[in-house]
């Protein structure tokens, strides 16, 4: 039977802040602060278990290797010897953030009946540029069922950042859907990460009905605001989008684009006068998950505790509960170190429509596997790294032992 699973990244054990990433406001005003790998990959694990007890179906992937010493030698150096931008760029654990992982198309929309995956490239931001090997080892075993195909990433130089600028809409997760990839454009400060062309091709890949596949340009302000993806300020879930007032460029073309392709939609819109794109952005209230609860619950929206104590945010969410909106139950969850390095509850994951039993069932959670990954990480996580810990062979060391501790335990030793 088809249902979503969520794919969170486990955060790895070299999580620090080195605010690398351009156009995120939460990286670059953390960068140099000390970070808690402990802390931060004993939360995430913490949200997968809060998903699991409301009946979620719950997966995850295992961060991967770092500092990436391949990389650097590419650029002739090593972690000891490298820059200190390139030996940061080396160290970073942002493939933690699985929503950047890869594009999936399910098989109900795709013409040869497969549920489709490219990774993403990343090649916008140096620091994820290099991700996409690891990533796509991962994605070819844990999907190697005949049920799905797994694509390499699109080429350089166009931008593909993944799942965190694609929507589906659908009348329930196994019927056929609308797919919405959303792009940016160039110009002014920050980088737009999504391309158009990337966007284009992954369609092509996925064999989509073009008549079922909308192209939807995210707003300059915006990417310039600080939305550097587009769940940033928008998710879908089934028939409903939940959009802040400034997500798109032209807003009433798209929504009127949206509604002709799936006029069942239920456009949930929050108004810039009530709540502002700063505290949206502050508060990642749209970098949500916005899920469907078992047993005819209806929609529940896991934001990140931020959300709550950001009061324009919380007053607009528990108004829309009281009118009797689509989504019913509101749900924090405490990510904060994941927050603070630009990352919220949706950044965290990767939603893949297909049977459970089609998947690597050691990419797939439940209690006590989360429970022996969280011994894992008390075990051998660091509790803190410095800027000036990643030029230490010793945390090498450490950083390493941690991931092949957490690999062996998973039987997964063959992504070492």
């Amino acid at each position: 039977m088809l249902t979503e699973i969520n794919f969170d990244g486990i955060i790895g054990p070299s999580h620090n802040y080195a605010g690398l990433s351009r156009g995120n406001i939460a990286s670059a005003s953390h960068a140099g602060d000390v970070s808690q790998p402990r802390a931060a990959a004993l939360q995430g694990i913490d949200k997968m278990r809060h998903n699991l007890a409301l009946g979620l179906p719950q997966g995850f992937f295992v961060p991967l290797d770092r500092p990436d010493a391949p990389w650097l030698a590419t650029l002739g150096t090593t972690p000891e010897a490298a820059e200190p931008h390139l030996r940061a760029q080396a160290w970073s654990a942002s493939s933690m953030w699985a929503a950047n992982a890869a594009t999936v198309s399910p098989a109900p929309d795709s013409a040869d009946g497969k549920c489709h995956l490219t990774v993403a490239n990343l090649v916008t931001m140096p620091h994820r540029s290099h991700e996409w090997p690891g990533t796509l080892a991962q994605l070819r075993l844990a999907f190697a069922n005949p049920a799905f195909a797994v694509h390499a990433p699109i080429p350089a130089p166009f931008g593909d950042e993944g799942a965190a600028n694609h929507m589906r809409l659908c009348s329930g997760h196994g019927a056929p859907g609308v797919e919405i990839f959303v792009y940016g454009v160039g110009g002014g400060r920050f980088p737009a990460r999504q391309h158009l062309d990337a966007s284009k091709a992954i369609a092509r890949h996925h064999r989509l009905d073009p008549w079922r596949t909308l192209f939807i340009r995210q707003s300059d302000s915006a990417i310039q605001g600080g939305a550097f993806h587009n769940d940033v300020v928008a998710v879908a879930n089934e028939h409903v989008l939940f959009t802040h007032e400034t997500a798109f460029e032209d807003r009433e073309a798209a929504h009127a684009k949206i509604r002709a392709a799936f006029p069942a939609v239920e456009i949930v819109e929050v108004p810039a006068d009530a709540v502002s794109l700063p505290d949206a952005i502050k508060s990642y209230l749209f970098n949500a998950q916005l899920v469907s609860l078992p047993d005819g619950g209806g929609m529940g929206l896991v934001v990140p505790t931020e959300a709550r104590e950001t009061p324009a945010v919380w007053n607009w969410l528990e108004a829309h509960v009281a009118g009797n909106g689509p989504i019913r139950r509101l749900l924090p969850v405490d990510v904060r170190q994941s927050m603070a390095n630009g990352g919220g509850p949706a950044c965290l994951r990767l939603r893949v429509v297909a049977d459970p039993a089609t998947v690597d069932p050691r990419f797939i959670a439940d209690a006590d596997k989360l429970d022996r990954i969280s011994e894992v990480v008390t075990r051998h996580w660091p509790e803190a790294i410095a800027s000036a810990d990643l030029a230490s062979p010793a945390l090498v060391a450490d950083v390493r032992r941690a991931r092949t501790a957490l690999l062996e335990m998973l039987d997964l030793a063959a992504l070492n």
